[in-house]
């Protein structure tokens, strides 16, 4: 028997949280609620798995008793990272459960070094990536000074953590305009070195820094392409503040908040030029590239893309900014169903 009412499969939904948050979490007050909901439609026991480095092993015995292991944590929280959940997962899905997004998938195209390694896809951009300290300081000046303003990634992060927007001031070769991507910043200017200098821990984490041009399209937006698989799950619209000097008035003020973001389902109109180099080019150029089978690809992730310079035509082209595969929430009303479609594909696939 196969109905949906049987629940032939069991699945954990991974989040951070204390003690405190593991012991009274349910289905019912979790933020993923919606996903539990879509999930129960498609005939698949849910259950929720607060994590946190201090009860591992209640977290190990939890994960290792279900057929699937969905996975919503930041790459960075309140200085904590993913280094131990990462070790648990790969631990756990070598004993048999499937987990999505598996941090090798994740350390592929959820990190910032994914926009160097697809750049020569149609939404690259004059992107550059610098493996050391030691090359970031020699590389780095001359091409900011004959480029025009950079922006510079750490490879993982989240919630701008790490993500400048760096341009020389005029006059002044030596000095920079620096500006963080978290919220609440101010511009400062300092001295080039001092900035480099600054930098210098994202290679102990992450790796290595990337480098794109500024975009100057910014204000018009940024729009956010959901995924569940290699199928578009709907899309977001923001006008976001980070990167843009903030009024007179500050960082508090109402002209310095990001607008909301704006959710439309998979067949909005306006996107639908997007949708299709999403699904037909973008996505499967990129899957090739990282070699990532569609199997592997994340029950739900998304690309940030900013506007690029119109063509010739004068129709929009998009730039790649990020890919989040960590932990991509909120999402749009049809996102839970394909979730929950996407997930008893790969359940069935794994345990027929």
């Amino acid at each position: 028997m196969d109905t949906q009412s049987s629940h032939r499969y069991s699945v954990a939904i991974v989040s951070r949280g204390d003690a405190a948050a593991r012991r009274d979490a349910t289905a019912q007050n979790s933020r993923f609620v919606r996903v539990f909901e879509a999930l129960a439609a498609a005939g698949i026991a849910a259950q929720p798995a607060i994590y946190d480095e201090s009860f591992t092993e209640a977290v190990r015995e939890q994960l290792l008793a279900v057929d699937g292991v969905l996975v919503w944590v930041d790459p960075i929280h309140q200085g904590k990272t993913r280094a131990g959940l990462d070790a648990l997962l790969r631990e756990v899905a070598a004993r048999g459960p499937w987990v999505s997004a598996h941090p090798d998938v994740i350390l592929k195209m959820g990190v910032k070094e994914v926009l160097y390694r697809t750049r020569r896809l149609g939404w690259g951009a004059d992107t550059h990536r610098y493996d050391s300290a030691s090359a970031f300081a020699a590389q780095f000046p001359q091409r900011l000074r004959g480029d025009g303003p950079r922006v510079l990634k750490q490879n993982r992060g989240n919630g701008g953590q790490g993500i400048w927007k760096v341009e020389v001031l005029p006059n002044a070769p030596t000095t920079v305009r620096v500006l963080h991507a978290l919220r609440g910043s101010l511009p400062e200017d300092m001295p080039l070195d001092a900035f480099i200098a600054r930098c210098e821990p994202y290679f102990g984490w992450g790796g290595c820094i990337i480098d794109q041009p500024f975009q100057p399209r910014l204000p018009d937006g940024m729009i956010r392409c959901y995924m569940s698989g290699a199928k578009v799950a709907g899309f977001g619209h923001q006008l976001i503040k980070a990167l843009i000097p903030p009024p007179p008035e500050g960082p508090d003020a109402p002209e310095a908040q990001p607008g909301p973001r704006i959710m439309h389902g998979p067949d909005a109109p306006q996107f639908q030029t997007l949708r299709r180099l999403m699904e037909h080019e973008w996505t499967p150029q990129m899957m090739k590239l990282l070699a990532i089978d569609e199997a592997s690809l994340p029950v739900i992730w998304d690309a940030d893309l900013l506007y690029g310079p119109r063509d010739a035509d004068g129709a929009d082209t998009y730039v790649l900014c990020e890919i989040n595969a960590s932990s991509c929430f909120a999402i749009p009303d049809e996102a839970p169903a394909a979730i929950a479609r996407t997930v008893r594909e790969r359940l069935v696939g794994a345990r027929p």
